[in-house]
C-alpha cells in the first residue's frame, strides 16, 4: 500500500508550497496556450501535459514506495476522478485557444462555489442560508466576467464553464478519497490514466514543435507534476482553511503571464467579476471554517 505520510503544523512551509503550486498552475495554462497558438492540436498538449506528469511522478514515487504507488485501495474512485480531471483540462485547454489566460482563471476561481453546491447532495454537507446566498453572488461574478448580454461574451466561455464543473467533481472525489489513498497513487493514477486515453487519438495526427516551443513543449508536464505534488505538501503541512486564500494570487499571475508573453491585458469586467468571486469565495472560506469549529457540520456516513 502507498505510504501516508502525518500530518504536521507547519503553517508557514505550507502557505509557500501552496504559493509555489499556484505558480505552477498559472505555468500549465501559459504554456497550454503558447503551444495551441503555436499550432499544437489542443488534444496533444493535454496529453503531453499528463504524459510528463505521469513520469514525473513515478521517478519520482517509484523509487521510494516501489509497485505500491501503483496499488489504489478505491480504483473505481479513482478512475472516475482522474476522468473528471482530464475533462476539466480538455476544455480549459480548447477554451485557451480562444480566450485570455485571465478570463479562463477568473472563471475557475468560481470552483469552491460549485464544490460548496455540489457537496450537499453528495457529500451530505449542510450548507446554511448565508453560504447559498455567496454561492449566488459568486456565480454574479461569473456572469460579470461572462458578459453573455455584451459583445465581448464568446462561446468558449461555455468550454470554460464545462471545465468548472468537471474540475469541482474532481475536487469532491478528492474529499471521498481523503484519508485512503496516498500521494503516489492519486499522482499517478490521474495523470497516467489521461496519457493513456488520449494516446491513441494524437498518435496519428502527431505535430512537433518547432523553435522556442520545445521548452514549453518538454516543461508543461512537469509544472503539472511539481504543482500538484506541491499542493498536496501543502495540504500535510496547513489545514486546507488556512491554504484556500492562497489560490486567488493566480488571479495576479494570470495578469502577468497574460501581458508578458502574450500582450493582453485583463478587462475592467474581468477585474470586477474577478473581485465578486473572490469576495464570495472568501466568505464561504471564512463560514467552514467557523462550522469546523463549531463542530456544527455533519457529513451523511452513507457518502463516505
Amino acid at each position: 500500500m502507498s505510504e501516508t505520510k502525518p500530518r504536521e503544523d507547519r503553517a508557514g512551509a505550507g502557505v509557500l508550497m501552496m504559493a509555489l503550486a499556484v505558480f505552477f498552475f498559472t505555468c500549465i495554462d501559459s504554456s497550454a496556450k503558447w503551444l495551441i497558438l503555436g499550432g499544437i492540436p489542443a488534444l496533444q498538449v493535454v496529453f503531453v501535459r499528463y504524459l510528463g506528469h505521469t513520469l514525473v511522478a513515478i521517478a519520482t514515487f517509484v523509487p521510494q514506495e516501489g509497485l505500491s504507488a501503483f496499488r489504489s485501495n478505491a480504483p473505481w474512485r479513482q478512475l472516475l476522478r482522474s476522468l473528471f480531471l482530464l475533462g476539466s483540462t480538455t476544455l480549459n485547454f480548447t477554451a485557451l485557444q480562444y480566450l485570455p489566460i485571465t478570463v479562463t482563471t477568473t472563471i475557475m476561481f468560481a470552483g469552491p462555489i460549485v464544490v460548496t453546491l455540489l457537496a450537499i447532495p453528495i457529500l451530505g454537507e449542510q450548507v446554511g442560508l448565508r453560504r447559498i446566498i455567496a454561492v449566488c453572488v459568486g456565480f454574479i461574478g461569473v456572469l460579470v466576467v461572462m458578459q453573455p448580454w455584451g459583445a465581448e461574451f464568446h462561446p468558449a466561455m461555455l468550454l470554460t464553464l464545462g471545465a468548472l464543473c468537471m474540475a469541482s467533481m474532481y475536487f469532491i472525489m478528492t474529499r471521498l478519497l481523503a484519508g485512503t489513498e496516498g500521494n503516489a497513487v492519486s499522482q499517478i493514477w490521474s495523470a497516467g490514466i489521461a496519457a493513456v486515453a488520449l494516446c491513441p487519438f494524437v498518435i496519428e495526427n502527431w505535430t512537433w514543435p518547432t523553435g522556442v516551443d520545445w521548452i514549453a513543449f518538454l516543461l508543461i508536464g512537469c509544472f503539472g507534476a511539481l504543482g500538484h505534488i506541491a499542493a498536496t505538501g501543502a495540504h500535510r503541512l496547513a489545514d486546507a482553511s488556512i491554504l484556500a486564500p492562497v489560490i486567488y494570487i493566480q488571479l495576479f499571475l494570470a495578469a502577468l503571464a497574460s501581458i508578458v508573453l502574450f500582450d493582453s491585458w485583463p478587462t475592467l469586467w474581468t477585474l470586477a467579476g474577478g473581485a465578486i468571486i473572490i469576495g464570495s469565495g472568501l466568505y464561504i472560506w471564512q463560514r467552514e471554517r467557523a462550522v469546523r469549529k463549531g463542530g456544527v457540520r455533519k457529513p451523511v456516513a452513507a457518502t463516505r
